[in-house]
Formats: structure tokens, sequence, C-alpha cells
């Protein structure tokens, strides 16, 4: 696949370094040597992600960052520098909407990681603006890609969702919304690396910690894509827990949106009757008697109830 990539940085050494290592991807490198000729790619390219220096001659690469999200908000922005300084790195993301922060020298497969997993995101982002439901449920069977044990996952969190709506009554626009949502439902995975997705185990705490990261990070694709808030909020919140404690915002109760508690209940229901990469599947039964023992904890009672009473005979018929 080809992609504008804009490197930044005042030191040639540098950009003939970066030149060289990114010459078998392809992907359409441009390079300058300061902000100004930066600023002219941007307005002559459609730049995917622009990596940039932050200490250059004139304008600094923070800055360079803010005027990019002026200018071509779409597009992915990485800070790399030799200062690994806190307040460089915190100016950098509260001004500059920066998606990673990479320190020189850098680690070759680390920089070619960051680059094309941002460069995904992007294309993510450009895809999802289409806002066909063919073009959802692909997207949302790309991202199944990274993970071969969560293969078909988003079609059935779908189904089963859309059968608790249905038996809620809910109106049928919302109902669309949360066929849509729930394919899109784990669409931040796309950043998380593939080796803590296909783990061969339970995380350590480091790993959980990145893992925890996929609802935000799919909640600003989603937002980029400007896709509906019931999308968007099935996105963030289908990690809560009604109970409290869940992640990233540790809501509870009805403060968690309705479509966002059904889809945590279909979620959850097809991982734990879906093979994973360090257990097997549980049979139906098991798996109910799991998630009943969770309930008030995890899950809104009345959905569950209604999921287990008017949903699960269809899976059985």
């Amino acid at each position: 696949m080809s992609a504008t990539i804009l490197f930044v940085d005042d030191e040639e050494y540098i950009l003939n370094s970066i030149n060289r290592l990114f010459s078998n991807f392809e992907l359409d490198i441009y390079t300058a040597n300061n902000a100004d000729d930066a600023m002219k790619v941007l307005h002559e390219e459609e730049v995917a992600v622009i990596v940039t220096d932050n200490c250059m001659p004139g304008m600094m690469g923070v800055d360079l960052l803010e005027k990019t999200s002026e200018l071509s908000p779409d597009t992915m922005k990485i800070m790399m520098t030799g200062q690994a300084d806190l307040t460089t790195a915190i100016a950098a993301i509260n001004r500059g909407d920066v998606y990673r922060f990479i320190t020189k020298p850098w680690d070759d497969d680390e920089l070619i990681h960051t680059v094309t997993e941002a460069m995904r995101k992007y294309e993510l982002v450009q895809s999802l603006r289409r806002d066909d439901e063919a073009t959802l449920l692909s997207i949302a069977q790309t991202v199944e890609l990274k993970d071969p044990y969560t293969r078909g996952h988003c079609e059935r969190v779908s189904s089963l969702a859309g059968m608790m709506a249905e038996a809620l009554q809910l109106d049928e626009l919302l109902l669309q919304e949360i066929r849509r949502g729930s394919w899109l439902h784990d669409c931040g995975k796309i950043g998380v690396p593939e080796r803590i997705l296909n783990y061969p185990g339970p995380l350590d705490k480091d790993q959980y910690e990145v893992i925890k990261n996929h609802p935000k990070w799919g909640a600003d694709v989603i937002r980029k894509a400007r896709l509906s808030k019931h999308v968007l909020n099935i996105v963030l919140y289908h990690h809560e827990r009604y109970g409290g404690n869940g992640y990233p915002n540790g809501i509870s109760g009805a403060d968690i949106p309705i479509e966002a508690r059904i889809v945590t209940v279909a979620d959850v229901y097809d991982a734990l009757t879906s093979a994973r990469s360090y257990r097997e599947k549980y049979c139906q039964n098991r798996a109910i008697e799991i998630m009943i023992m969770m309930k008030d904890e995890f899950f809104d009672p009345e959905i569950l109830n209604i999921f287990i009473q008017d949903c699960l005979k269809f899976q059985t018929a």
C-alpha cells in the first residue's frame, strides 16, 4: 500500500538514514530540512504521517506539529528528538495532538513499526469517512487479522447486540448504530502490537496497560472520522463495568450509555465461547454461569437477563 510520509530534520545524514531505512517499503517519502520546507509539502501533498525533529533552526518541531494540526488535522504526527525530556513530550502532545514520541538514536524496528501503525490509523480514518456498511465491516475484519483468535468476533458481537436491541425495543436508528458500533468496537486494537494481542498467556501489568488504551485509540479514530455519538460510545465505553472499576474512565451504571452496556454483554459472551491463545473456549452453559456470577459487577442486570432469556434461544435453535 502507498502513502505519503514526511520526515523533517535539519541534519542531512539523518534524512539519508531514514530514506535508506524505508527504501524497501511502498511509501512515498518526502524529506525537509526545516519547517518552512515541510509546510510547502503539507500544502502540496496529502501527508498521512509527519515525523519531525524538535530542535531545528527557525520553527521548532512542536510548533510545526501545531501548524500541521491546523492545516491537515488528519495527518498523524510523530515527534522524534534527541532531547528526551518530559517537558518537550508534554508540550508536543498537548499542542500538536502527537501520536507518538520517539527518542534519538532510534531503534529501526520501533521506528518502522510506529510509522506503519500511524499510516494504518490514517488510512482507517479515511476509510471510515465513507460511512457505508460494507466498508465498515471490511475495516473491522481487517483489524481482526491482527489477532487470528478473534476472526468473526465483530460480526458475532453485532448479531448478538442487535438481538438485545430488538428485545429492548430500541428505535431502528439506534439499532443500526449499535450494529455499526459493534463491528468497530475493537478498531483501536490497530494500535496494539501483535506480540501483545497474540501473547500465549495472561498479560503482565505493562502489556495490559497497553491493551487498556485501545478504547481511547479507537474513539479517537471514530471522532476523526466524524461517525455518530452512538458508535463513539460503543467504542469508548465497551470495557466499562456496570459496578464501576472498568476502563478507560471507570464510570458505572446508567452513566454508561445503553448501547455500550449492550455490546459489553455480547462482547464478553463471544470472548468466553471462543478459543484464545491461552485457553480453550467455554461451552454456552459455562459461559452463562460465569456471566451470572459477574452480573452486578460487570453487566447491567436487566440487559443480561434479556440476553439469557430472549436472545440465546436463537443461538441454539
